[in-house]
């Protein structure tokens, strides 16, 4: 990363189908059946069978860890969860494109990177932002 002030890191793309949502699940613990029964998704309001914002969280900071080189020069990440990721039934699943601006560079030289997540074109983080420690 050069980490010039306004510069835009190269996009990534990651796939998601039900089968990553079973699987997160028993990784994580979450059965919450939003994540893997339809009937329960649309019953209580959602599009479909959404994934798990954590998950969607974690393929962020895949992305964050790839830009930064390794995963110990990420200082920070946060971001606030905007809308849910729906996951069709389909052998495709769906994709969430992380992107990257860099915001600034600080006083010590860490980078400062505001970041963005979209499915289907909706944005689906707010507020999503990463610290990179100089190399």
């Amino acid at each position: 990363m050069s980490g010039l002030a306004g510069e835009v890191l190269e996009p990534q793309t990651f796939r998601v189908t039900r089968a990553d949502l079973v699987r997160y699940a028993g990784a994580s613990g979450d059965f919450n059946p939003i994540h893997w029964s339809e009937r329960t998704a649309t019953g209580v309001g959602l599009p479909g069978v959404i994934a798990h914002g954590m998950f969607t969280m974690a393929l962020v900071g895949r992305a964050v860890t790839a830009w930064a080189g390794a995963a110990d020069a990420v200082v920070e990440f946060s971001v606030r969860f905007a809308r849910p990721v729906p996951v069709p039934d389909t052998d495709e699943g769906t994709e969430i494109v992380v992107g990257a601006t860099v915001k600034e560079i600080t006083d010590d030289g860490h980078t400062r990177l505001s970041l963005t997540a979209t499915c289907n074109g909706d944005k689906v983080l707010s507020l999503a932002q990463a610290l990179i420690r100089k190399r």
